[in-house]
């Protein structure tokens, strides 16, 4: 492995040498001039959503990626107590009404009642390949809404996707009636011990190879897509589809739903290099680009293909529609994940989006050279009239706390405005070097930004 300095390297490696403690100081992160920073919560198992049920009460989802099992919390007067856990991971989000907490796991969307009995109202979700069901929002309408990302990188089932051993006949699954190019591509077999070769299609299992002109038929369970039921489950429909993988969604304070969606990676049987991370404005009954786009421009561009590597091929013969373009685009690997929208003149523009760079997953590769300077590991302001990104808080050094030792930003994974008007940012812990599913217990944070005073607020820099 090649890292950008030798010290980050050292540093790595001693921290899997034994337990480490996390060390937090706010001071270490930059924020604006006028803001300041603290610990709310700290000591938590990979928190990946909060939620604010009263004007004191906190929901917090742990996504079970140190215990392995999903659990509900509830955070009151500074403690904090478990509802409900036994969720198969990852738990990627969880809604709230009327005393029912809804959570979205892998496979399902569960209902806890208010007496604490609980029922999965959705179940069979295409949630076997890369990417899960993620987080679970209630929509204007008052229909539950949530997203399904991708079984894979680009359409292409690969030696990358270590589930083909426990599930060899999953695949991709179109939102609507498709008709493929037919290319197929070449992998060593990994159910072979030699050098067998095999040939897969697109949106077809490991080892199964596509005809030219070749259809596949729309589901409403489509992978890389939005969906919303009724708050019972019934009624489960497509909201829209193409997403590789639409990790957050969330509608505004004008009923405009958005998504965070995450661009392909350069691994795999069709690697893609160079994809940006996404931030749409969701039109219903809408085809968003993937498996062949990427920021409304086609992947067979000379930009998508790192120097010797392969030029993508296109797997689609026809498009349901020309995608539209994001609202605003993010850097390979920033990883945009949860995000909120001002609505407290006190603290900033009203409407401005503040979002949350969980940046990247676990330590480069020599596959994969790219480093983690300039992206990720921070959160950043879209500005609602300009719809320019400037980075609102980060490390001094802009790395995480793994590579840098900080007491600041981890892997910071959603942003919630509280009643109070303060930003609270979950960050879900510290990343095993050996492993980036896997969080070091007791390393998960809530911060808290709140507006200040200058002279209360002198360490830190005017970032905006």
């Amino acid at each position: 492995m090649k890292y950008k300095d030798k010290k980050y390297e050292n540093l790595c490696i001693q921290q899997d040498e034994g337990e480490v403690t996390r060390v937090l100081n706010p001071s270490d992160i930059n924020v604006p001039q006028g803001y300041s920073i603290d610990v709310f919560a700290e000591g938590l198992d990979a928190p990946i959503e909060m939620l604010f049920i009263n004007d004191s009460d906190i929901l917090i989802a742990d996504a079970g990626s140190t215990s392995g099992n999903g659990k509900v919390m509830l955070l009151r007067d500074g403690n904090v107590s478990i509802i409900a856990e036994g969720f198969i991971p990852p738990l990627l989000g969880i809604a709230y009404r009327e005393g029912n907490i809804y959570v979205s796991h892998k496979g399902y969307i569960t209902v806890i009642r208010s007496d604490g009995m609980r029922e999965n109202i959705i179940s069979g979700l295409p949630s076997y390949g890369d990417y899960s069901n993620t987080n679970i929002i209630f929509g204007p309408d008052n229909k539950l809404y949530f997203g399904m990302g991708s079984a894979t990188n680009s359409g292409v089932v690969g030696r990358d996707n270590t589930w083909i051993y426990n599930y060899p006949e999953f695949h991709d699954y179109p939102g609507d009636y498709i008709i493929l190019n037919g290319q197929n591509f070449e992998s060593v077999n990994a159910f072979s011990l030699g050098d067998e070769q095999v040939l897969t299609g697109a949106f077809a299992p490991y080892g199964t190879q596509n005809l030219p002109f070749e259809k596949r038929k729309g589901v409403t369970k489509a992978t890389g897509s939005i969906l919303r039921s009724n708050t019972d489950g019934t009624g489960l429909e497509l909201v829209a589809w193409g997403f590789r993988n639409p990790a957050r969604i969330r509608f505004s304070n004008g009923n405009q739903l958005f998504a965070a969606n995450h661009g392909y990676d350069y691994r795999g049987s069709r690697p893609i290099a160079n994809a940006v991370d996404e931030l749409f404005a969701v039109q219903e009954g809408i085809w968003y680009g993937w498996p062949d786009f990427t920021n409304g421009e086609l992947v067979n561009s000379s930009r998508f293909i790192i120097p010797g590597g392969p030029n993508p091929e296109l797997l689609l013969n026809s498009y349901p529609n020309q995608p539209p373009r994001p609202y605003a685009i993010f850097p390979h690997y920033s990883t945009i994940m949860g995000f909120d929208f001002n609505i407290s003149s006190e603290f900033g523009n009203i409407g401005d989006i503040y979002i949350a760079e969980f940046g990247r997953a676990g330590l480069p590769n020599q596959e994969d050279p790219y480093h983690y300077v300039g992206v990720g590991h921070r959160i950043s302001r879209i500005d609602v009239v300009t719809r320019g990104i400037t980075t609102f808080a980060i490390n001094h050094s802009g790395f995480p706390s793994l590579i840098s030792g900080e007491g600041g930003f981890g892997s910071p994974i959603d942003v919630k405005f509280g009643p109070d008007g303060a930003m609270y940012i979950v960050d879900m812990g510290i990343q095993l070097t050996s492993s980036s599913n896997l969080f070091r217990p007791n390393t998960g944070v809530i911060w808290r930004i709140r507006r200040s005073s200058v002279e209360e607020d002198g360490n830190n820099d005017n970032l905006i």
